[in-house]
């Protein structure tokens, strides 16, 4: 069993519709947005595969059901087990979602988690 989780590099006002729409933007690829690369989501996405690695031969023991994660510009969407080895991934996520200002939200609940940084 899985479920997915995507982080957003979204600005200005944040809420569970907004964050649902650009995740189906993200997913539908004939719309997304086109541009630079948010700066923010390059460092996520660097520092969370330094830990949690989503190519081989680290991939199969990680917390990861679909390698290599679906990243863009402004997002990374991870299709991740449901079970005890996410743990410490979903962790990772919040602490590094928090450290570069981004959003997480969660589909299967409709929830945006927007992640506050440790002082």
């Amino acid at each position: 069993m899985s479920y997915d989780l995507a982080v957003l590099g979204m600005r200005g006002p944040v809420d569970v519709e907004a964050a649902r729409q650009m995740l189906d933007r993200c997913r539908s690829g004939g719309d997304h947005a086109e541009g630079d690369l948010d700066e923010r989501i390059v460092a996520f996405y660097e520092e969370l595969r330094a830990h949690f690695p989503d190519h081989p031969p680290d991939a199969t023991n990680g917390p990861w059901m679909s390698t290599p994660l679906d990243i863009g510009i402004d997002h990374v969407i991870m299709c991740m087990s449901y079970s005890e080895r996410s743990a410490p991934a979903i962790e990772k996520i919040m602490e590094l979602a928090a450290l570069h200002d981004l959003v997480v939200y969660d589909p299967q609940f409709v929830e945006v988690l927007v992640p506050v940084p440790n002082d």
